[in-house]
């Protein structure tokens, strides 16, 4: 069993690290997720990043945030490429990548995940017009306008 007290240290340093990266070449919101992701992976019961690097942990955090919002794509804004973490982090991009793809399976992360993506992703999801009816795929403009009034309601209070 391990210390309450180790957990709390190294997860403030794990989003000390990713807050100095974000703060160098992303932005506030990246920073943000990054700690909600952190902090949510210090609640697991058996909490990942207590063994290994936490440098790795640091920069798969980043990498997997990054990886389901487009960052290493040089046409979106904020970009950065895995070189440059794994180069910030001083870590093997094979590593990285490896230990983002185990956080990302870990919470079921993927592309337009509403808990994880920032809010550009969110507002240029493709799918984000359509909802399932009986079984049926509409567009929710096609919707009464009291039933889209529902609709758009209940998604907003899920965030």
């Amino acid at each position: 069993m391990v210390d309450k007290s180790v957990i709390v240290e190294k997860t403030q340093q794990l989003i000390d690290m990713t807050a100095g990266f974000c703060d160098r070449y992303l932005d506030e919101e990246y920073k943000e997720l990054c700690e909600k992701l952190i902090r949510k992976m210090s609640r697991k019961r058996n909490v990942p990043f207590l063994y290994g690097r936490l440098e790795i942990w640091a920069a798969a955090v980043i990498h997997a945030i990054g990886n389901i919002n487009f960052l290493f794509d040089p046409s979106f804004k904020p970009y950065v490429s895995v070189s440059d973490i794994s180069k910030y982090f001083g870590t093997s991009k094979s590593t990285v990548t490896q230990k983002s793809k185990q956080i990302r399976d870990m919470f079921k992360m993927r592309v337009w995940d509403r808990e994880f993506s920032t809010t550009h992703m969110m507002e240029h999801n493709p799918f984000s017009r359509f909802v399932m009816i009986d079984g049926f795929i509409v567009s929710i403009d096609s919707l009464p306008p009291e039933l889209r009034e529902t609709v758009l309601r209940s998604r907003n209070q899920e965030k």
